[in-house]
């Protein structure tokens, strides 16, 4: 049994735990510390705070999830400003040992090691993810993450993606005018900009330009509170775009992952667990022409572990060196 820290780092959050793990198998895993990315200058300075929160000596072994491409001398987070030189951890961090997987890389590693009472069941047939074959992982959260985990008897093997930023696709009259807005705000739409959490307000703004009605809400949180309450139309219609596009672009990462099951991750995915079953989201899933029994008959679920990112980085750093 060993102890080492895990850090998992996104576009707005940086959530630091202790975990223990023994060979490749994660055994536990703390409470996380969970710091605002905005309000610490740097990963450094976020790793001592969260050091002097635990009142101890930090392990000199890190796995970090981070939310960006991992190759390379220096990793830039997509949606956010810090920047990671994996050369100066020892220097700067005080580690002997390190592992660094992308943030959906991560969750990918969670899938393939967390028990079945730790997904919940979306839609398609319920029963258990496919011990073989590839399951597509799609998380909308600050952005959007993707990733493909492989399996085969005994062995898997992480695929990390930067599926996110694809290009969006309209699927019917709405979704036209809808891009036509967010053209003004951006030079190409990806995903990401409609199917995650910038993508409610992205969709809110958008359709409320095109009602010709003022934008009630300025806030994120009164935003999402409004929509799923259902206390105002116009938001509520644009958590019910989220949903579609979620559905639909899910779909697509199975097409082109060739995948047998789909898990939806991510803190957004999280907050949609009760109100994505009865969305359009299973619609848009499976509404791909000739392909639309084989998508029927695909599972789709909801990982409900509260930090995958931090458990799935364990689990990496423990394939490593376990």
């Amino acid at each position: 049994m060993s102890r080492i820290a895990v850090a998992d780092v996104g576009g707005t959050h940086a959530r630091f735990a202790l975990a223990e793990i023994k060979g490749d198998r994660v055994v536990s895993l703390s409470e996380p510390v969970t710091l605002k990315t905005a309000e610490h200058g740097s990963f450094q300075l976020a790793w001592q705070e969260f050091g002097r929160r635990e009142g101890i000596e930090l392990p000199k072994e890190l796995a970090l999830s981070f939310a960006g491409p991992v190759g390379g001398d220096v990793l830039k987070l997509t949606n956010n400003p810090w920047v990671i030189r994996p050369a100066l951890m020892k220097e700067r961090l005080g580690v002997d040992r390190y592992v660094v997987v992308n943030d959906f890389g991560a969750v990918a590693y969670a899938v393939a090691t967390l028990p079945d009472e730790h997904f919940r069941h979306l839609c398609g047939p319920d029963r258990p993810l496919p011990k073989e074959g590839v399951t597509s992982i799609v998380g909308p959260g600050t952005g959007l993450g993707v990733a493909a985990l492989l399996k085969k008897r005994d062995h898997y093997e992480v695929i990390e993606t930067e599926g996110g930023h694809i290009d969006f696709a309209p699927l019917d009259s709405l979704e036209d005018k809808v891009v036509t807005q967010l053209r003004r705000h951006f030079r190409r739409i990806s995903v990401e900009r409609v199917a995650s959490g910038q993508g409610l307000w992205n969709l809110y703004e958008a359709l409320g330009a095109i009602e010709g009605k003022d934008l009630t809400f300025h806030d994120d949180k009164e935003l999402w509170a409004a929509a799923l309450g259902g206390d105002d139309s116009l938001a509520n219609a644009a958590l019910d775009r989220l949903c579609l596009s979620l559905g639909a672009v899910a779909g697509d990462m199975a097409l082109a992952q060739g995948a047998n099951a789909v898990v939806i991750a991510g803190g957004v995915g999280l907050r949609l667990a009760d109100y994505l079953p009865r969305s359009g989201f299973r619609d848009r899933f499976i509404a791909k022409g000739r392909f639309e029994r084989r998508m029927d008959e695909m599972p789709v679920k909801l990982i409900t572990h509260p930090q995958p990112g931090l458990f799935g980085a364990a689990a990496a750093f423990g394939r490593e060196y376990g």
